[in-house]
């Protein structure tokens, strides 16, 4: 039976609404810990666990660690950035996350931040300070995700935040880890090498392709996780967008011929952030994963900010009961 994950968020941290999810059959949900820390979610892991109580069933918990990923520092306030508007990074700009961010920003080098929901180019950097010029703006928002298409920064894959955060996994109720950005079988067996510290051996292992990397050595590393996860986000602006089906349907070949788990998350419903009702081309989006032999599903901002989060659930269900029963 195909899994299918939502994401915790303000939009559905209720115990009625996680609880209303959990009854129409949804696996587990999954907490982002890019935006804060694990003890920082207690609130949402006691409404989980009331949810679970309520609904009858024990929900799996993903916590998606931090890894490597590259984000924005923490802003006061959203920005709203428009084509041709000039934002600076650094010392006299806004924050990054990390130092090495800003040290790897060239002039020319493009910058995409949100999935690629916003897109800048650097014009200039004097090594304290970036200079950037919108592409395609959008609402600007604190530790969202950045992506330097060509630049690898190297991370080790397990931050000391992920260690802190693993260190407290058991009292949270944590199932499964999500590692990002994995390119390298040693990038999971420091992952196998933190759990093992943390007596988590028995969790589950959810690997993500993001990047080119990722796609290029995904059948070496394969067997040192239980899932791969195919996370079009980061991927999609890693790659030429219009090279993101073809990687799709590639490392799902990967998988089936290995007998791989493998799950298909990001703008599955993205239009149900705003919208009652999915458009046709997402349903079809979901059909043919399915069809291509996903093992999950998983949604991300359609529950953890959307306005229609448990009506989004219920299409995600019945688009996987469909698919899993014409495959």
């Amino acid at each position: 039976m195909i899994k299918t994950y939502a994401t915790l968020g303000p939009a559905c941290c209720e115990v009625e609404t996680l609880s209303a999810m959990l009854r129409l059959g949804l696996t587990g949900f999954r907490l982002n810990l890019s935006h804060r820390t694990l003890d920082d979610c207690k609130k949402w892991t006691d409404a989980l666990r009331a949810a679970g109580e309520a609904a009858g069933v024990r929900p799996e918990l993903i916590i998606d660690l931090r890894g490597g990923e590259l984000r924005l520092g923490d802003l006061t306030r959203p920005l709203i950035l428009r084509s041709g508007d000039t934002i600076r990074f650094g010392k006299m700009g806004l924050p990054l996350l990390d130092d090495d961010i800003l040290a790897a920003l060239r002039p020319g080098q493009q910058m995409l931040i949100d999935d690629g929901a916003i897109e800048l180019v650097v014009e200039a950097h004097d090594g304290e300070t970036a200079v950037c010029r919108c592409i395609r703006g959008g609402m600007l928002e604190g530790r969202k995700s950045i992506t330097l298409p060509g630049v690898e920064i190297p991370r080790p894959a397990v931050s000391q935040a992920d260690h802190d955060d693993l260190a407290a996994a058991r009292d949270h109720g944590v199932t499964a880890v999500m590692q990002p950005f994995v390119r390298s079988r040693q990038d999971l067996l420091q992952v196998r090498e933190a759990l093992r510290q943390h007596d988590l051996e028995d969790v589950t292992i959810f690997a993500k392709v993001e990047d080119a990397d990722g796609l290029a050595t995904v059948g070496e590393w394969l067997d040192l996780c239980d899932v791969v996860t195919i996370a079009r986000g980061d991927l999609g602006s890693n790659l030429p967008l219009c090279d993101l089906p073809r990687a799709q349907k590639q490392i799902a070949a990967i998988c089936r011929a290995a007998g791989k788990d493998f799950l298909v998350v990001t703008h599955l419903l993205q239009s149900m952030i705003h919208a009652p009702v999915p458009t046709r081309a997402e349903v079809t989006d979901i059909y043919n994963a399915c069809l291509d032999g996903a093992a999950a599903l998983m949604l991300t901002g359609e529950t953890a900010q959307g306005k229609h989060g448990v009506e989004a659930v219920r299409i995600l269900l019945e688009m996987a009961r469909r698919g899993e029963a014409d495959r």
